[in-house]
């Protein structure tokens, strides 16, 4: 056993498909299935379940990979150590998040703050954050939604209300608040499964018996607000687009939504035995010593 079996393992085991795990690592598929297929007799076990041209990682295979994660991660770090020791920079801070427009401003700051740091972000959803983690991919998540786990730390960054915008010329432009009942039959625009804004919006349905019906599910929130903007729809929007240089100029009106729990938590997550550079103390520092945003729960509709 090696680490490029391992390394390769734990990239089919992400994919649960061999063809796309291949094209990920950009080496033929049968020499990646005979890779697996030795893994598997040397280990004197199956790792996966074959299903038709699809695979699934059995019970051994689950727990064959978090050990992997564990190794592979643990020896990352060692290596990033050792080079940055050598560096005469602050080392790599590499962070993700669902929202890129969320990290701006507080990147800027930072940038501005410590410009010899090697800054990597990468947008993801929740789900995929929780791997990122694992594996030691990122060092840092800032989450719209929990990352659980008993090697994770987390702190809240920020709450802040989420509002419902409408076109300008809506019937409900001008409401100071609105329920849920009320939008039932509206379209709504939203992001995918798996975004912060699409788990919102399916609880405070759920609460009430209801199913939204959804107009866009999109990839990038930021999005939502030229959308509903144009008249595809409304949506949830939280009260700092307001204030986005990128959206301010877009013209839609506000309301509360008088539903429990219709507001953001934004966290920042790292891995609790992970290596951090200077670089990403420095930031973990900067993140979490000043105020994240601007606008909070209190905040009314302009």
């Amino acid at each position: 056993m090696d680490l490029l079996q391992l390394r390769h393992f734990q990239v089919v085991a992400r994919f649960e498909h061999i063809s796309r795990a291949a094209e990920e690592l950009r080496i033929a598929q049968p020499s990646l299935s005979r890779t697996i297929a030795r893994l598997e007799a040397e280990l004197g076990s199956p790792l996966f379940e074959r299903r038709g041209r699809g695979i699934r990682l059995n019970e051994h295979g689950e727990l064959f990979l978090r050990h992997v994660d564990r190794t592979l991660s643990g020896l990352d770090d060692a290596t990033r150590a050792v080079r940055e020791a050598g560096q005469l920079g602050l080392g790599r801070v590499s962070l993700a998040c669902e929202t890129l427009l969320t990290v701006t401003t507080v990147l800027a700051g930072f940038r501005a703050d410590h410009p010899r740091a090697d800054v990597r972000l990468y947008q993801s959803t929740a789900q995929e954050m929780q791997r990122q983690l694992r594996v030691g991919e990122v060092d840092f998540c800032v989450a719209s939604q929990p990352l659980t786990g008993p090697d994770l730390e987390t702190v809240e960054l920020n709450r802040e209300e989420v509002l419902l915008a409408v076109p300008r010329g809506h019937r409900l432009d001008g409401r100071e608040s609105v329920t849920i009942p009320e939008i039932a039959d509206e379209p709504i625009v939203t992001t995918r499964k798996g975004h912060w804004q699409r788990a919102l919006l399916d609880r405070l349905f759920a609460a009430e018996g209801l199913t939204p019906t959804l107009s866009c599910e999109g990839d990038e929130p930021s999005v939502s607000q030229v959308l509903i903007s144009a008249g595809l729809g409304i949506g949830l929007i939280p009260s700092t687009a307001r204030q986005s240089p990128i959206v301010t100029g877009v013209p839609v009106a506000w309301s509360h939504v008088d539903a429990p729990g219709c507001h953001r938590v934004l966290t920042l997550v790292w891995r609790r035995d992970a290596h951090l550079s200077e670089g990403a103390l420095k930031f973990r520092e900067f993140i979490t010593s000043r105020p994240f945003m601007t606008h909070r729960l209190s905040d009314p509709p302009p």
